[in-house]
């Protein structure tokens, strides 16, 4: 009975997560909200990050090219645990790297299941129904 909302917290969680993305690149990039450590210089590895993390999060704000967004997402969340997290200690807790773990995960998972209701991707997908059509079996 529930599956039938399935597309929409799955839409839900897209643009939750997309809009805490997009702060952590509007802090890098524009210093809003403060940065704890300063702003990087805009071609070190975290500034492309905040590039990345800017108009990535904008892309599954809007669930546009979202499989491929969040591909490169996940994968710049893995490297960012790894390069600037894992060496701290071996626990996530520990070594601040528990949203770059989370966000890794969960962009992965957009790889697999889709942006979900109110995307760009599903109103220009070619197989979309519109809703007053009436389809023959």
């Amino acid at each position: 009975m529930l599956s039938v909302w399935t597309p929409k917290a799955l839409a839900g969680l897209r643009i939750l997560v997309s809009l805490l993305f997009i702060e952590h690149g509007t802090q890098k990039l524009f210093g809003f909200p403060t940065p704890i450590h300063g702003m990087p210089p805009i071609l070190s590895l975290q500034g492309i990050g905040g590039c990345l993390e800017l108009v990535g999060g904008l892309f599954l704000l809007v669930g546009f090219q979202t499989r491929a967004a969040a591909f490169i997402l996940s994968g710049e969340m893995a490297v960012a645990y790894w390069m600037f997290h894992a060496h701290k200690s071996f626990f996530p807790a520990v070594n601040g790297g528990d949203a770059a773990v989370l966000f890794c995960f969960v962009f992965l998972f957009f790889v697999f299941s889709g942006a979900g209701a109110w995307s760009w991707d599903e109103r220009s997908s070619p197989s979309r129904v519109p809703n007053n059509a009436v389809v023959s079996g």
